[in-house]
């Protein structure tokens, strides 16, 4: 029976990635959160990996406070950089499959139309240098890589967009939210299944592919459709990011095209209205 390691198991992809597992009982699934898998302690984190011994890897483990990242510059580069580069140089030695989950923020934001895998990086926080130096060393280290790109992730498991806003709404009459950050949100129990599928599909191709929900939408209008489907009272109000600065800057506009994952893997992704709509019920 095939070994699945999944490091960041207590993260909204690792929590629904454990849901999934018990329809995906053909393989033994290992949940590692930080005790087990340890992004931050290479030395440790290459003993753990031999230990466990896994076939495959989802790297859904990451350092994601953006904002924090600013000031923690070390920390981010040794879980999104180092750790990467250890986990795809195991991988390509004892011949495992590696999916490793990166982020829209690669991108600096100035594109106007859906970004492909091909788009040019150019980070401009922290955070995604950090993500995107991961990337490259994953790629080196391991060419048999899958690294999927994705963005403005939510669960009902977790810190994230859409709980903090069910929050704010019940609380207040009235929230303000930037409506010049242009993307698409992705629900991460759909990601978790794409990441399945990929493995259980009979040809594995190497590379980079973008995985979000469709639509295309600032998070003012994501914030009007989860009022809407949870039929808050709160009236939202949209704002420029200038009025709410932040430590980290945001890509203004990183929108994913999916082509490339829903042609090669035959995927199918759902819109964002309908994957929201699933959570919040």
């Amino acid at each position: 029976m095939k070994k699945i390691l999944v490091t960041g198991a207590n993260g909204q992809l690792g929590s629904e990635l454990k849901v999934l597992s018990g329809n995906n009982k053909d393989f033994e699934w290992i949940f590692a959160d930080r005790t087990k898998i340890t992004l931050d302690n290479l030395d440790l984190l290459k003993v753990q990996l031999n230990d466990i011994d896994p076939d495959v890897i989802f790297n859904c483990g990451a350092y994601t406070a953006v904002d924090k990242a600013e000031s923690e510059k070390e920390i981010a580069f040794a879980v999104n950089h180092l750790a990467v580069e250890i986990i795809a140089k195991y991988a390509s030695e004892k011949k495992a499959k590696l999916i490793h989950v990166s982020t829209d923020y690669v991108f600096d934001g100035s594109s106007s139309i859906a970004l492909n895998e091909e788009a040019e990086t150019n980070p401009i926080n922290v955070y995604g240098e950090s993500k995107r130096a991961g990337e490259i060393a994953c790629l080196k280290e391991n060419p048999d890589s899958i690294i999927i790109r994705t963005s403005w992730v939510y669960s009902k498991f977790g810190n994230n967009f859409v709980k903090t806003m069910q929050r704010l709404m019940q609380e207040r009459e009235t929230i303000n939210v930037v409506n010049d950050q242009i993307g698409s949100p992705t629900y991460a129990a759909d990601l978790a299944q794409a990441m399945i599928d990929i493995l259980e599909n009979s040809e594995w191709i190497p590379g980079i592919y973008n995985y979000s929900n469709e639509g295309e939408i600032s998070w003012y209008e994501f914030a009007l459709s989860i009022q809407e489907l949870g039929k808050y009272d709160c009236k939202v109000g949209g704002i420029p990011s200038s009025s709410y600065p932040t430590p980290a800057k945001r890509p203004e506009f990183s929108l994913l095209d999916k082509k490339k994952i829903k042609e090669i893997y035959n995927l199918n992704v759902p819109h964002y209205r309908e994957s929201l709509k699933k959570m919040i019920e």
